[in-house]
């Protein structure tokens, strides 16, 4: 009976990843998508399909517009299909918008206003980074913020700390002329600093000393996504109860904070791309769905409903800033075309358009099938760890 349980506590656990997954990607698409769909309507366009997912249909309806709403076999993605579109990519069906009446016309996306098009692309990763300000916002609101005054309480012997001039009881009150607030705010900005030198401004009984450190690159073994580099000092916090403080906020100085906590994730994602770029960080840090799947079902099975909320907000901004890179066949790309034809005065031909979404396509898909080795990697190193 035992042997039975455990079998059942393991295939219970195991249906907590696609679950997880499914919950968590599902309402970042709809939002997306979402978006396009809102000011796309305002706009007056019409909307021929809205879809959770990609390929075949596995069931849907129809609305008084005429828009049919379905949920699809290939939970990745989603799209919002206006009247005029050939595909799911937006791409114009030249001989159907030459045959179209002037009421249909009226409803084309095609034949709106450049603003307009450009307003209607931008929508859905707006309706992201709104998405995650309100899930931070909320998270606060509710529950509050447990904060930990950035005080150090031991220096590591060895580290990068002890060696830059670190002591216990240093207060630190901004690092390279940021202000922080909470050991967090620290513990963030030197994570993603590896390598950087850091000028760092702290209070000494009472004295104001400048201490400069480079934090040390250590790869960190991160839930769902394997072996991270990430920057570390050598500084542990306080642990006395008068440095740590539960602070409420009122709905304005929530709304504060999730603006600010999403503009940390776009830093952080911006600067680990930039490194990336520079050739001072791996790519093998570049997770797709299977990352996605292991890290929502880890949050899920660990911290429940709650994590997996914020992990919510985080891969929002997370698919809101991809979504506005300049590729073809990305809402980017298309904001990239618009801007082109506001120079010109005229949209590119649609030979140069198609060779646009030619190579966007090809770059997404080489993108996805790096990241999804990335995922089978760190997805073998996981299981090889656990047997040891």
């Amino acid at each position: 009976m035992e042997a039975v349980g455990a079998a059942l506590g393991k295939m219970g656990a195991v249906f907590v990843y696609p679950v997880a997954f499914l919950f968590v990607l599902t309402i970042v698409v709809f939002v997306h998508e979402f978006g396009h769909f809102w000011v796309g309507r305002k706009c007056g366009v019409g909307v021929k399909a809205f879809s959770i997912g990609f390929g075949k249909e596995l069931f849907g309806w129809e609305d008084k517009h005429g828009t049919r709403w379905k949920i699809s076999a290939i939970p990745l993605g989603g799209y919002v299909k206006f009247v005029g579109d050939m595909n799911a990519a937006s791409a114009p069906d030249d001989e159907t918008l030459s045959r179209m009446s002037p009421a249909e016309r009226a409803q084309s996306f095609h034949h709106k206003s450049l603003a307009k098009r450009a307003a209607i692309v931008a929508a859905g990763p707006v309706a992201n980074f709104l998405l995650a300000i309100v899930v931070f916002a909320g998270v606060t609101y509710v529950s509050g913020r447990h904060v930990l005054a950035p005080r150090v309480e031991t220096v590591q012997p060895g580290s990068v700390a002890e060696s830059a001039g670190f002591r216990p009881d240093d207060l630190i009150l901004s690092i390279s002329g940021r202000s922080i607030a909470s050991f967090a705010d620290m513990q963030r900005l030197v994570s993603t600093s590896a390598g950087d030198n850091l000028l760092f401004v702290v209070d000494r009984g009472g004295s104001r000393v400048e201490i400069e450190a480079t934090p040390a690159v250590r790869e960190v073994e991160v839930p769902g996504f394997g072996k991270q580099k990430m920057g570390l000092l050598g500084l542990q916090g306080s642990r006395d109860p008068a440095d740590m403080r539960l602070v409420r906020y009122g709905i304005v100085d929530s709304l504060e904070l999730g603006v600010t906590e999403t503009w940390n994730v776009v830093d952080r994602t911006m600067n680990y791309l930039g490194k990336l770029v520079s050739g001072r960080e791996s790519p093998q840090q570049l997770s797709g769905p299977i990352g996605i799947m292991r890290v929502s079902g880890d949050v899920a099975a660990i911290g429940g409903m709650g994590p997996l909320i914020g992990l919510i907000a985080v891969l929002s901004v997370s698919i809101g800033l991809i979504n506005l890179f300049p590729i073809p066949l990305l809402d980017g790309g298309h904001l990239l075309f618009y801007a082109v034809e506001a120079v010109r005065g005229r949209p590119l031909s649609d030979r140069a358009q198609e060779i646009g979404f030619r190579i966007g396509l090809a770059i997404v898909v080489m993108l996805m099938l790096f990241a999804t080795w990335n995922d089978i990697v760190h997805l073998g190193a996981s299981f090889a760890g656990r047997g040891t």
